[in-house]
């Protein structure tokens, strides 16, 4: 379950639109600090004061984890742009906060809620088919 939600933030590389689960978001990130944690053992097997696999795999998931952070904000009705506040450092304390909260019930400005939403497909059913 943790690696398909991984593949499935991984999938979505260059998407900045729509909205992210919180297992999405979760997944994606304890794979890749396993990645960046293995990396981190081969420049100690390689190199004393090495960071080249670190630096490759943190380049690798760069644009990747900026979006499905931007998509888990979008889920909880919020711009993407406020990742840039864990540049102030007390940022990130706020940041944790809002990726652990819950989707918003229904649809925001970002979309239908992956969680709780109904898609566009499902809209076009008459509610007495809906049991």
């Amino acid at each position: 379950m943790i690696w398909q939600n991984f593949m499935l933030a991984l999938g979505k590389y260059f998407q900045f639109s729509g909205r992210s689960r919180r297992s999405e978001f979760w997944g994606f990130l304890l794979v890749t600090f396993l990645f960046t944690g293995a990396a981190m053992f081969w420049d100690n097997v390689f190199s004393r004061n090495g960071d080249f696999f670190e630096s490759m795999v943190d380049l690798a998931f760069l644009i990747p984890s900026m979006a499905v952070s931007a998509r888990r904000l979008h889920d909880t009705g919020r711009s993407g742009w406020w990742q840039l506040i864990a540049f102030t450092g007390i940022g990130l304390i706020l940041l944790v906060i809002w990726w652990c909260q819950d989707s918003d019930l229904d649809h925001n400005d970002y979309g239908d809620s992956p969680k709780y939403g109904i898609s566009e497909d499902d809209k076009t059913y008459s509610e007495d088919q809906i049991v």
